[in-house]
C-alpha cells in the first residue's frame, strides 16, 4: 500500500510563502525556526480542504479575508495560487489547481480552476475560468460561479468524487488540551476535529469499529505517560469525555480519572496519537498535518512520539512542523524525508537540505538533530534559485 496522498505541493503568495515547490513522502518533516513559515505551509492545504468541506467564503473569512491570506509583499500580489499533484487510492495520478484574485470593487473571485486525472484525453478533467466552463471531458457539467471551487459541485459527478472525498478527508492538527479537556457534545467520530474537539466521539468510535487501533493508541500512550494504563469514552449526562485509568501506589487496581484532571502533556499526547491512528476500515484520513507534536511533551517521549509517526506514515500520509532537536534526534532518520523552512528578508523559502547536511546524515556523522542544534540544517541554495528562475506554471502538465 502506497500511503502518499499528494506528491507535490506547488504555493504562490500564499501568506508569507512568495513561492515554493515541494515533493512529498509518506513521512515529511518541515523544519525551521519559529517565525520561518512551516505553519503557512500547513495552512495552505489546510485551506483547501475547509474550501472544499465547507466554502471558499469561510475558509477565506476564518483566515482573515483575501488580504490576510495572499502575500505581502513591495510587489503587492493581487493574488494567490496553489497547485496539488496527487495519486489516488486506485493509482490514478493527476493534478487539481486554482488561483484566487481580488476584484477591483474588493471581494475576490476564482479567476482559473484546473482538475486533471491521468491526463487530459485519457481521464476526467475540466478548465474553469472565472465562473466559466472552458473545457470538460464530460458531457453534462453542473452550473459553477466565479465565487466557489467547482469541485465542491463536480463532485457530484462520479469520476470526480474519489478526489474531492479524498482532499475532505485531509487532517490537521494542532492539538488544544483546554479543549480535550472540557465535556463534550458527542459529535461525528469519523474524523478528528483541528484542534481536539470531539476527540472523545473520535474514542468512542474506534472502540466500536477498530478496537485494534485503540489498543495501539494505548501502546503509545503507556509509553509517553508510563502510569496511564488506558482509556476510553465515558457517557455523562447528554456529553462524553475521556477517563483515563492510571495506576496508583499501593492500589491493587488502577484509578480512573476523568480528562479534567490530566495534565497538558498527557492530553495533547492522546490528541497526537489518536490523529495518527484513527484510520480503520470505515473511514481513514488521506493526510494527517501535524503541527509542532513535541509540544508539552518531556524530550524523554521524543523517541515515542517519533516511532509512532513513522509506524503512522506506513498506512496514512503524516507531514510534521517541527523545530525540537529531540524529535530529529535520531540518525535513521531519512533525509530526504525533510524540508528546511528558512525565512529570508520576510518571504519563507522551503527546499531539501543542502549537499552538507545530506552527506552529514547518510554518512550517520550527525543526526538532524544534532545539525538543528548546532544551526546546520539549511536548505538547499541551488534548490532555492532553481525555484526562483523556473517558477512552474501551476497550470497544465508542466513538470519541473
Amino acid at each position: 500500500m502506497n500511503p502518499v496522498f499528494l506528491t507535490r505541493v506547488v504555493l504562490r503568495n500564499y501568506k508569507s510563502i512568495g513561492y515554493c515547490d515541494t515533493r512529498l513522502r509518506p513521512l515529511t518533516y518541515l523544519v525551521g525556526a519559529n517565525g520561518s513559515g512551516k505553519s503557512n505551509f500547513l495552512d495552505a492545504l489546510h485551506l483547501v480542504r475547509d474550501a472544499l468541506a465547507g466554502s471558499l467564503d469561510n475558509a477565506l473569512n476564518e483566515r482573515g479575508g483575501l488580504a490576510e491570506v495572499r502575500r505581502r509583499s513591495s510587489g503587492h500580489p493581487t493574488h494567490f495560487g496553489i497547485r496539488l499533484e496527487f495519486t489516488l487510492a486506485d493509482g490514478k495520478q493527476g493534478h487539481y489547481a486554482f488561483k484566487i484574485g481580488a476584484l477591483s470593487g474588493g471581494g475576490y473571485e476564482v479567476q482559473n480552476e484546473e482538475c486533471v486525472i491521468d491526463g487530459i484525453g485519457k481521464g476526467p478533467f475540466y478548465q474553469i475560468e472565472r465562473g466559466k466552463l472552458r473545457r470538460s471531458s464530460e458531457s453534462a457539467f453542473p452550473a459553477v460561479t466565479a465565487d466557489r471551487l467547482a469541485l465542491v459541485a463536480v463532485s457530484g459527478l462520479e469520476a470526480f468524487r474519489p478526489l474531492f472525498d479524498a482532499f475532505t478527508a485531509m487532517g490537521f492538527y494542532n492539538l488544544n488540551p483546554k479543549l480535550i479537556r472540557e465535556l463534550q457534545k458527542p459529535q461525528d467520530g469519523r474524523l478528528l476535529k483541528s484542534v481536539g474537539e470531539n476527540v472523545a466521539s473520535v474514542i468512542g468510535h474506534l472502540e466500536r469499529v477498530a478496537p485494534s487501533r485503540i489498543e495501539t493508541i494505548q501502546e503509545y500512550l503507556r509509553i509517553v505517560v508510563p502510569m496511564v494504563h488506558g482509556v476510553e469514552r465515558k457517557q455523562i449526562g447528554p456529553m462524553e469525555t475521556l477517563e483515563f485509568r492510571q495506576e496508583m501506589s499501593g492500589a491493587q487496581h488502577p484509578w480512573k480519572f476523568l480528562a479534567q484532571n490530566m495534565s497538558d502533556g498527557t492530553l495533547r499526547t492522546l490528541g497526537i496519537l489518536t490523529a495518527l491512528f484513527q484510520g480503520n476500515q470505515d473511514y481513514a484520513p488521506s493526510l494527517v498535518g501535524i503541527e509542532e507534536p513535541e509540544t508539552a511533551l518531556h524530550p524523554a517521549a521524543s523517541a515515542a512520539l517519533r516511532e509512532a509517526l513513522t509506524r503512522a506514515s506506513e498506512e496514512t500520509q503524516v507531514i510534521v512542523t517541527s523545530h525540537s532537536p529531540d524529535l530529529l534526534d535520531d540518525h535513521d532518520i531519512d533525509a530526504d524525508s525533510l524540508l528546511a523552512v528558512v525565512s529570508e528578508g520576510g518571504e519563507t523559502r522551503i527546499a531539501p537540505l543542502d549537499g552538507a547536511s545530506l552527506t552529514a546524515m547518510r554518512d550517520h556523522l550527525f543526526s538532524a538533530g544534532e545539525l538543528l542544534r548546532l544551526n546546520q540544517l539549511a536548505p538547499d541554495p541551488d534548490l532555492l534559485a532553481e525555484q526562483d528562475q523556473k517558477q512552474s506554471d501551476l497550470f497544465g502538465d508542466s513538470r519541473p
